[in-house]
């Protein structure tokens, strides 16, 4: 955040300034006292486990200016008192952006069942050659990552990307109330957190509100392949932007619209294409070359080049951004390679049907490829469950494993809750199970140059921990 008194801090949010009136604060916003530095703001949160107001010593020693809390704590600092303190971190981030918006900052926000994180990283590259931008590392889209990364801007921020999820209806009509829209993204509507939504028509409900944050100037980028989010259209005051990862949903009419054809992959699913961006009257046509994996990331690029496309950027730039874009966040299709030539594939941050059917897709043309002129190369899936899936979970758990065995793997080790559905869809594809525990999977198997090694489950399974010691048998880290 740009520099502020502890006085200005208090008169924003409303709180009882206990302290030096004129102490200056910032520009780190911070929750953690790892994080916290000289002239940080320190916000004690209470936790399950930890209370934060039991580590402002710590944040003073770290050098931090002043305490966000909901009472006064031995820390030498001033603090900032408020009834509850989450709700004082919402106010002060709702502050700083209709602050920073005021002078011309302009705040993107999107969302979707799968490839939010994806496309933000993208994004935030390519409105990177445009001006100064800020996103989230990782997903911090909930109610704390929202407000804590709409602290980073600053009065020298142009871009604010502002990546939202949703676990119930109201949630992103409450994001988007700390950050109003200027560009407002809905990727797609599939099955992630379908237990608690119970059917895909709620998650569009629930999704759509991210338009409906719109004022008339603003731009809704739409899924035009996607028909939940192009009904979207009559949900939202803004203008329409359209993006497809193929020329087959075409809107002619519309005043932006981008999509892909010639579309091409290369040995580890890098895939190429001509990104078509008509914007302003003007139709271009330029290559891209994409560095990360998956044919799922044509159409996240395809969705930031729309967006990019709303800020006013023009075709070649986007193209160029997109071509040298990487994936700033850990553990979303992270390839490694042993010495001795064994790859893994760490898609374990988080895990839905969508995104696991996207990484099994991926990997079934990895090895086929690998096999053409390696006939020796194997592919070996270790999968963990997929969380908030509801009653469908089963279902959902065996499809994934039946989509496993026909993706080509020779051996699928299942883990979590549902490790038993998992095997049973592998059976029924006629390839090899078996059901292990997370500290079993690196000692179970003879790892081989030849293997191919895809590692996907939901975050709290943290099968990073797995994808590394796979890494580190024998070879190590090329």
């Amino acid at each position: 955040m740009r520099i502020l008194t502890t006085s200005e801090i208090a008169a924003a949010i409303g709180a009882r300034l206990s302290g030096k009136a004129d102490t200056p604060v910032g520009p780190r916003v911070v929750i953690d006292t790892r994080l916290a530095d000289r002239g940080s703001l320190f916000v004690a949160l209470p936790g399950e486990r930890v209370d934060g107001h039991d580590f402002t010593g710590a944040a003073a020693r770290a050098g931090a200016a002043a305490v966000l809390a909901t009472r006064l704590t031995d820390a030498d600092l001033p603090h900032l008192v408020v009834s509850d303190s989450q709700q004082g971190l919402t106010d002060l981030a709702r502050h700083l952006v209709a602050l920073e918006r005021a002078r011309g900052m302009r705040a993107v926000a999107l969302t979707g069942s799968s490839g939010k994180t994806s496309t933000k990283d993208i994004l935030a590259q390519v409105l990177d050659a445009a001006g100064a931008t800020v996103s989230p590392v990782g997903s911090f889209n909930n109610e704390i990552g929202v407000p804590l990364t709409a602290c980073g801007i600053d009065e020298k921020t142009d871009f604010l990307v502002s990546e939202m999820g949703a676990r119930g209806k109201g949630h992103i009509a409450w994001l988007t109330s700390i950050v109003p829209p200027d560009v407002a993204m809905v990727l797609n509507v599939g099955t992630a957190h379908l237990g608690e939504f119970g059917s895909r028509d709620a998650i569009a409900a629930a999704k759509g509100e991210i338009v409906e944050a719109l004022e008339a100037g603003g731009w809704a980028v739409l899924n035009a392949a996607d028909h939940r989010v192009a009904a979207m259209t009559s949900r939202t005051a803004g203008q329409i932007a359209w993006f497809s990862p193929d020329d087959s949903h075409r809107h002619p009419g519309a005043a932006i619209e981008a999509w892909a054809d010639q579309v091409s992959y290369d040995d580890l699913e890098r895939h190429s294409f001509t990104l078509h961006l008509r914007s302003g009257g003007t139709e271009s046509a330029e290559q891209v070359r994409l560095r990360t994996m998956g044919a799922h990331q044509v159409a996240n690029a395809v969705a930031a080049a729309a967006a990019a496309a709303c800020c006013g950027m023009d075709a070649a730039t986007i193209a160029a951004r997109l071509s040298a874009a990487t994936s700033r966040s850990p553990w979303r299709m992270e390839l490694d390679e042993r010495r001795d030539g064994l790859v893994v594939v760490n898609d374990c941050y988080n895990a839905n049907p969508d995104s696991m059917r996207a990484a099994l897709d991926a990997l079934s043309g990895i090895l086929s490829r690998r096999r053409g002129h390696d006939p020796a190369t194997r592919g070996i899936a270790v999968l963990g469950e997929m969380r908030e899936l509801g009653p469908s979970a089963p279902q959902l758990h065996r499809e994934a494993g039946r989509q496993a065995a026909r993706a080509g793997f020779d051996l699928v080790l299942c883990l979590g809750e549902h490790a038993a559905d998992l095997a049973g869809g592998v059976a029924e594809g006629g390839v090899e199970s078996r059901v292990v525990d997370a500290t079993q999977v690196a000692g179970s198997v003879d790892w081989f140059a030849h293997d191919v090694v895809l590692v996907k489950a939901s975050r709290t399974l943290r099968l990073e921990r797995v994808a590394a010691e796979i890494l580190d048998d024998k070879g190590g880290r090329a």
